[in-house]
């Protein structure tokens, strides 16, 4: 069960904690051990099938979307979905958040039949959704995308290769971001999935299994009504989507850092050692005031970004940067605390702690590195933002 107390925090409204509530339940009762099973490709690409099919079916995919008004996601319910979700697995907030982030360009700058093409059967979890930015020798650096969309006929022909490209081989359609013109002038696509010319080139394995691939193009044709928003416009709807899901990345590592905190509780409070519990001795006690401290200061930023964006209408770069740096950052060091308080029980597979050791690391790199967070935090600084 969400905390109270954070639930009673300012930020939030009746709904947000009517819905944390009726999420966490269910993510207990019919997601846990789905996301848990999943270990190789193929069961794991039916596990995400499955969760977002559960998860549309329950209607909790409404909020991946902005059905029908523009620009207006409620970041607080997404932030406190991927939370949750994360609490119970890391697959389960997976699916959700790419949902949103396969579908965030259509949302904020789609046609309206784009809209009404896409977005419907997301939500009822019917379709799944991919976000095609990353690319060899592009990942933060945006600027340095090399695929390139072509005109032809009355469409684009689009070559190139894209990478860590998550729901890669498992998506129905991909918003493929390519080179239009010269640096920084690109534009994004909507490609579906079985379009000649898309190859998934491989699968790649990570440390906490999730479906990442490599994809190709090559004389991929797609028609004029493919195009997202104007031409040119991709970097501005690459970093509109990413300033509305980069705080719930911060979210997501606060939900791990939840659960560490909640198995290392447990296991101090029964463990003994030297003839007392592990929870009576003040290193211990120390080490626990710490993770606490983290985990709050974390949500403290995560909503506060959620919040000013959903109640001020104001643009979040810095607060989002602020974060996705400070959560994941401090997630991972809760974790590891968690970890060292098990000792030996925290490295055996399988075990939460460790499970979420794994899961943790990634959401320091994707959506703008640590590094590029701070760049950015600074930048806003400097210019007195």
């Amino acid at each position: 069960m969400p905390d109270r107390t954070f639930l009673g925090w300012p930020f939030f409204e009746p709904r947000h904690r009517e819905l944390a509530a009726r999420l966490d339940a269910f993510a207990q009762a019919e997601l846990a051990r789905l996301a848990h099973d999943a270990h190789d490709d193929r069961s794991l690409d039916l596990a995400c099938r499955e969760i977002v099919r559960r998860l549309g079916q329950a209607g909790f995919l409404e909020a991946c979307c902005a059905l029908g008004v523009k620009d207006k996601f409620d970041v607080r319910t997404l932030a406190l979905s991927r939370e949750t979700l994360a609490r119970h697995a890391g697959l389960a907030d997976f699916c959700f958040a790419m949902q949103g982030l396969g579908t965030g360009p259509i949302s904020l700058f789609g046609s309206e039949t784009q809209k009404k093409t896409y977005l419907p059967p997301v939500v009822r979890g019917e379709r799944i959704a991919a976000f095609a930015l990353s690319e060899p020798q592009a990942g933060s650096d945006v600027a340095a995308i090399a695929t390139r969309a072509e005109p032809a006929g009355s469409g684009y022909v689009l070559n190139g290769t894209k990478t860590w490209i998550s729901n890669g081989g498992l998506a129905d359609h991909y918003v493929v971001f390519a080179r239009t013109g010269a640096e920084k002038q690109l534009s994004a696509f909507v490609v579906e999935a079985g379009t000649p010319g898309l190859e998934v080139v491989s699968r790649i394995p990570l440390i906490a299994p999730h479906p990442l691939a490599t994809l190709a193009f090559r004389d991929c044709r797609v028609p004029a009504s493919a195009l997202i928003g104007q031409l040119g416009e991709g970097f501005k709807i690459a970093m509109a989507t990413l300033d509305v899901f980069r705080t719930t990345v911060g979210a997501a590592a606060l939900g791990f850092a939840r659960r560490a905190l909640d198995e290392a509780l447990v296991r101090v409070r029964e463990r003994e050692a030297f003839g007392k519990r592990l929870a009576e001795f003040q290193l211990t006690q120390a080490k626990i005031a710490e993770m606490a401290l983290e985990v709050d200061s974390a949500a403290l930023l995560v909503y506060r970004a959620a919040w000013t964006r959903d109640v001020l209408g104001r643009r979040i770069t810095r607060e989002a940067a602020m974060a996705k740096l400070h959560a994941t950052e401090a997630a991972q060091r809760v974790i590891d605390a968690a970890v060292q308080l098990f000792g030996g029980t925290g490295v055996v597979t399988g075990v939460p702690v460790e499970s979420l050791y794994r899961e943790i690391r990634a959401l320091r790199i994707y959506e703008g590195t640590s590094e590029i967070q701070k760049l950015v935090i600074a930048g806003a600084v400097l210019k007195g933002e």
